[in-house]
């Protein structure tokens, strides 16, 4: 049997989370590694990639929104 993948967080160096890795939602899509449920978030875990996240999911938005402007309609006067 398989050992269990173990946090990936490490405090600055100092120490490092001893607890086990969330299957699925314990990844880090953007940095690629594995977390626990307390360090699962990219702000929990300082995640290197936070910064292009933030980006993409507000470029996500804006085009979203953009996408449901809605124009008024030209009136025609007779």
């Amino acid at each position: 049997m398989a050992k269990k993948q173990r946090c990936q967080f490490k405090n600055n160096g100092d120490n490092a989370c001893s607890s086990a890795a969330m299957r699925i939602v314990g990844d880090c899509p953007h940095c690629e590694s594995h977390f626990c449920g307390q360090h699962r978030l990219p702000e929990q875990h300082a995640c290197v990639n936070l910064e292009s996240c933030k980006a993409a999911a507000f470029e996500k938005n804006r085009e979203k929104l953009e996408g449901e402007r809605t124009v008024s309609s030209k009136l025609v006067s007779v």
